[in-house]
């Protein structure tokens, strides 16, 4: 099978799977773990933050990183196809009370008007006040998309004249910083906030890191206990990620490159269902025409290709260190020979019916 559905599915390499089992280690919770620590420090450094915190999960991250910004009863504004509001579980509404309030794209990528005309003042007790903005980058279920640093500025300062916090879902921001050449410092100045996922297109089995102020991490180190995600000796799992910094970064060019190849292929043998023009970095969104997603997911597995619908007609790949460009470019045959059964590939591009996945 090859095994498009995510780049979470990927599995520990050897070299890993050492270093994990050498990692020195202590308890977390005491803020004993050397390793744990020294992955914080080198995250929060990277991405030229104070400090950082170790998270089992990337959702986990996200729902400290907004806590931290937005009291009960205010809102963050996002992206209509977030993965905050989109795959969540409602968890920032549910477990702390913040509402949220969308604008809508075509490929998830913001601009500073859509989100100026989002803003609530403080309207006292008649309209929900803005706390926070939200930004996704890559952007998930716009097809890996990349916010450029020049519009995350621009955000930047209007959330800063409006008096604002910002966050950055980060889960990809590997993928933009080696697409687009900027720097991860240069990303995170942006925000008071941001979350890196290790377990994506890096490879570590688990773990995801929020970096922000030493006040803010001390905050958020109190509320994950309070959530249930005190770690013990986790370094192992940190270490992981470590690794992951020194070895799997750079090859994310070669993700990106396996899923233009996927993209050329589908679209070789059905025009119209995606553009490969248009894939940035190494997630892959194809439209499926009058065929449901589910149908179409259901037929290239039978032929030994996993992809996951993301809307009714809307069939997303995620290309990652599992798989090589070969078997990228053959799941790409696949999926255009399944959809040129069915030419007509104008259907639906947007709204995300189908099963939302990581």
């Amino acid at each position: 099978m090859i095994d498009l559905r995510s780049d979470t599915v990927t599995k520990p390499t050897e070299a890993m799977r050492r270093a994990m089992m050498e990692a020195p280690v202590g308890d977390d919770v005491y803020g004993e773990d050397p390793t744990i620590a020294e992955l914080e420090a080198r995250v929060a450094g990277l991405l030229g933050h104070e400090a950082g915190l170790f998270t089992p999960t990337g959702s986990l991250a996200n729902l400290l990183g907004i806590w931290l910004h937005v009291p009960a009863g205010a809102e963050v504004l996002c992206d209509a196809q977030a993965h905050i509001v989109r795959a969540e579980m409602g968890a920032h509404a549910q477990l702390h009370g913040i509402t949220t309030r969308t604008w809508t794209t075509s490929d998830g990528i913001a601009d500073a008007a859509t989100v100026a005309e989002a803003i609530a003042p403080d309207n006292g007790p008649f309209l929900v006040r803005t706390a926070a903005i939200e930004i996704e980058n890559t952007h998930n279920f716009g097809g890996g998309t990349i916010h450029s640093a020049e519009t995350l500025r621009e955000i930047r300062s209007l959330a800063l004249d409006a008096g604002l916090k910002t966050h950055l879902d980060g889960a990809r921001l590997w993928n933009a910083h080696v697409a687009t050449g900027t720097s991860l410092a240069d990303y995170g100045a942006c925000f008071d906030s941001v979350s890196v996922c290790l377990s994506k297109g890096l490879g570590a089995p688990v773990g995801s890191v929020l970096v922000g102020s030493a006040e803010d991490m001390a905050r958020a180190r109190v509320q994950r206990k309070r959530l249930g995600g005190g770690w013990r000796q986790a370094g192992l799992l940190a270490a992981a990620g470590l690794h992951a910094l020194d070895h799997h970064v750079e090859r994310l060019a070669e993700d990106h490159a396996a899923a233009r190849a996927f993209a050329e292929a589908v679209g070789l043998a059905a025009p119209g269902s995606v553009g490969p023009e248009k894939v940035p970095t190494n997630i892959v969104v194809v439209k499926t025409g009058e065929r449901p997603a589910g149908e179409v997911v259901a037929a290239a597995a039978g032929q030994g290709v996993a992809l996951s619908a993301v809307g009714a007609h809307l069939v997303r790949a995620v290309t990652h260190l599992d798989v090589s460009l070969d078997d990228c470019r053959t799941a790409g045959a696949v999926l255009g020979e399944l959809l040129a059964l069915n030419p007509r590939t104008d259907g639906p591009s947007s709204g995300f019916a189908g099963r939302v996945v990581p």
